[in-house]
């Protein structure tokens, strides 16, 4: 009788192969979720957006998820967070629109900011010009449209938020060493999404994508959350599988004792 019984446990599922395997698959689930969390924390950092000079790419309070990334790997386009000492003691975010060596000017014969004479599609930046009423930040923002023509320095980088009025960036900063560019090395971090409401990748400008260098791609971020989410989807399989499977062996038991 005994004999039986442990047979008819491992067939159901409640001991042998089936405890196994769910053991296997829960196990594994769990070092997806977490493996995904800890290299997610290792590559990213969660940064709050203090101003409105980067919208309407990012606004104000906004939660965004920044690649840590050493500075050579800078490429246009990116929105990046960097600290600058001639700018202000906390870390700023705006968007490179040069790297060393390229001319950066305003303006085209259509308006438009050029890089080294190509001009530039941004349909990602605010370029009207503020109210009268609007608050604007210590210093004043130069208006859109303001002529200016500066040459990157090399290893350095011109950079400008997306809402222009009300951006105090390299174009505030002129007259200073570098013409308003930063190094590289200032820079610590590059924003691959935004976490907050919901997570959404930041889209590299394609404008960017003809000139030397390119365009950079984004981080590591798709895959982890593809593991977190399998990592969760099979700890839940694996740890209902047991329960699952004596609630339909005890429904085929009574089904056979009934007839």
């Amino acid at each position: 009788m005994g004999g039986t019984e442990a047979i008819r446990s491992g067939k159901d599922g409640r001991g042998g192969l089936g405890n196994v395997l769910s053991g296997i698959v829960v196990a594994i689930g769990f070092a997806l979720f977490l493996g995904g969390f800890v290299w997610g924390a290792f590559v990213y950092r969660p940064y709050t957006v203090p101003t409105d000079s980067m919208m309407p790419t990012v606004r104000p309070g906004d939660r965004v998820l920044a690649q840590r990334i050493d500075g050579g790997e800078v490429r246009r386009g990116d929105v990046v967070i960097f600290t600058d000492s001639m700018w202000s003691d906390l870390p700023m975010v705006k968007r490179v629109v040069g790297v060393g060596g390229d001319t950066v000017k305003c303006c085209g014969a259509g308006g438009e900011l050029t890089v080294n004479g190509t001009p530039l599609d941004e349909p990602y930046a605010d370029t009207s010009r503020p109210d009268s009423g609007l608050a604007m930040p210590p210093g004043q923002a130069p208006p859109p449209g303001t002529p200016f023509e500066v040459t990157v320095p090399e290893e350095n980088l011109f950079l400008l938020g997306d809402r222009r009025a009300a951006s105090l960036d390299s174009r505030a900063h002129l007259q200073e060493a570098g013409q308003g560019t930063v190094p590289r090395s200032a820079v610590s971090a590059r924003v691959d999404a935004l976490a907050w409401p919901s997570v959404t990748m930041l889209e590299r400008p394609r404008t960017y994508a003809a000139l030397p260098g390119g365009i950079s791609g984004h981080g590591p971020l798709r895959l982890q959350m593809t593991a977190v989410v399998a990592g969760a989807a099979l700890v839940v399989l694996g740890a209902a599988y047991g329960p699952l499977v004596r609630i339909l062996g005890r429904g085929r038991r009574e089904r056979a004792g009934a007839s």
